[in-house]
């Protein structure tokens, strides 16, 4: 099983991801697109899944990050050769994106814990089987995707309602991020400090540490089960 992985910058990695597809033997092929000489794939015809990773510039950024064109055509390209692709954050943005939805700011950014809700339709999806349906799902982000004509929406939240829809079975956008560790909560509290600081206020870094912690012990299991169904997926 061969997976291509397109990361965007170097802080924003893989996580549970790398460690679970690890785990099963499966070859990663990670391109950082912000590490000198990065390029990406002609085609994914060599692959048996893509996953695109989240990152801090717009889906519509195309003009400053050329990339995200090619990385939309790969999109394009797997649709059509029915190899499963998922898009996390800024993947679930561009996946809308290739398919012609629109991509644009949320109302309000959501950064920290979000309580999700499945859809009937996520009730009844494969990825989301034996999942709660309602669960607590850890935000970065200040856009949002509208949905691709012929999308199922799949999951919801209060403060930015699309959270997750597929596309033909084969495709897949969430706005939130199933991939997070608590390692890499911590690290992006202080990376992305500043921007923490604005939304929250002073003590937000401590605060958000605190509450990854009490609600990763609660939530585990869902982020495990989540990669599980989409490990079986592609063992179909």
């Amino acid at each position: 099983m061969q997976v291509l992985i397109i990361q965007h910058v170097t802080q924003e990695g893989p996580g549970l991801i790398a460690e679970i597809f690890s785990k099963k033997g499966w070859k990663l092929d990670i391109r950082v697109m912000n590490q000198p000489g990065a390029i990406l794939p002609k085609t994914v015809a060599d692959y048996n899944a893509v996953i695109i990773l989240g990152g801090p510039m717009g889906a519509y950024e195309e003009e400053k990050y050329p990339y995200l064109y090619q990385v939309q055509e790969l999109i394009r390209d797997a649709i059509e050769r029915r190899i499963p692709v998922l898009g996390i954050c800024l993947g679930g943005q561009l996946i809308a994106r290739a398919l012609g939805a629109t991509v644009k700011p949320n109302p309000v950014k959501e950064i920290g814990w979000y309580k999700i809700h499945l859809t009937e339709a996520g009730e009844k999806a494969f990825l989301f089987q034996d999942l709660p349906e309602e669960f607590w799902a850890f935000q970065w982000h200040g856009d949002t995707f509208e949905l691709p004509e012929g999308a199922l929406l799949l999951a919801e939240g209060d403060t930015c309602t699309n959270q997750a829809f597929a596309y033909q079975d084969c495709a897949w956008a969430l706005q939130f991020h199933p991939e997070v560790t608590p390692i890499i909560v911590s690290y992006w509290t202080e990376i992305y400090q500043e921007e923490l600081i604005e939304f929250a206020g002073p003590g937000a870094v401590a605060q958000l540490k605190e509450e990854t912690k009490r609600l990763w012990e609660k939530n585990q299991e869902v982020f495990s089960r989540f990669w599980a169904n989409f490990c079986r997926l592609l063992d179909v």
